[in-house]
């Protein structure tokens, strides 16, 4: 099941809150601006999460990288102009980091409007329904896309070979359903995001066991239960 218990939930929390309460003790971020307005756990549970590169904070405090929030900007002939700032900012290049639309891309790549229909849902209602999160690979992101893509296409090549049966069309609405009350309760506003994240090796667990594999990948009770999840407990996987 994707819908924990509130014991569960209440670990998640505390265990989040602990992370949350670290980070913000040990970096600067309200200094600088960074604080979030989201907890960890969804930050996690939404990919929404960052890594800083080597010596980020150095370059803020030594000037070579300076941080400035804006809701609108326009060009002049010495850079850009950010609103609320007298001054311009001399810039050389600008670089648009406005993100993607998968669910946009999914629906171009079909000329029935049918399935466009279908797949245009509106961010603030809905996600796209996709059985197992697997219709496009690469769609679903996670913390290892690659990993998660690869699992993904080995579940592809056993379901070609007919290796797979997938269930019949209600049980696999009742699935997609069931994914979408999964990422409502945890992603917040960002829940339209096909983010695995927060349930990545319950995500794995499904796929080994369409693929006749063993979910349980560990050798021994208490590394099963102890030891984390990583990418070489799958090797052995590969179709063949």
């Amino acid at each position: 099941m994707l819908i924990h218990s509130s014991s569960v939930n209440f670990q998640r929390w505390g265990i989040s809150k602990v992370v949350e309460t670290t980070l913000k003790w040990k970096l600067p971020l309200k200094k600088y601006g960074l604080m979030p307005n989201h907890s960890f756990f969804q930050d996690l549970s939404t990919c929404l999460i960052a890594v800083f590169p080597d010596k980020f904070f150095d370059r803020l405090k030594e000037g070579s990288i300076i941080i400035k929030k804006s809701q609108g900007f326009s060009f002049c002939s010495e850079g850009v102009i950010l609103d609320g700032e007298a001054k311009p900012l001399e810039t050389d290049i600008v670089i648009f980091a406005t993100g993607y639309r998968g669910d946009q891309k999914i629906r171009n790549m079909f000329k029935s409007t049918i399935f466009q229909n279908h797949i245009a849902l509106p961010p603030t209602s809905s996600t796209v329904p996709l059985y197992r999160s697997l219709a496009i690979i690469g769609y679903a992101e996670s913390l290892s896309n690659i990993f998660s893509s690869e699992m993904k296409s080995l579940w592809v090549a056993h379901f070609l070979d007919g290796k797979i049966e997938v269930p019949n069309i209600r049980e696999m609405e009742k699935e997609v359903k069931l994914w979408e009350e999964n990422l409502k309760q945890y992603g917040g506003t960002y829940f339209w995001k096909t983010c695995i994240a927060n349930c990545a090796i319950w995500y794995q667990d499904q796929l080994c066991k369409d693929m006749k594999h063993n979910p349980r990948r560990k050798n021994g009770f208490f590394r099963e239960l102890f030891e984390p999840y990583g990418h070489a407990d799958y090797v052995g996987l590969t179709h063949k």
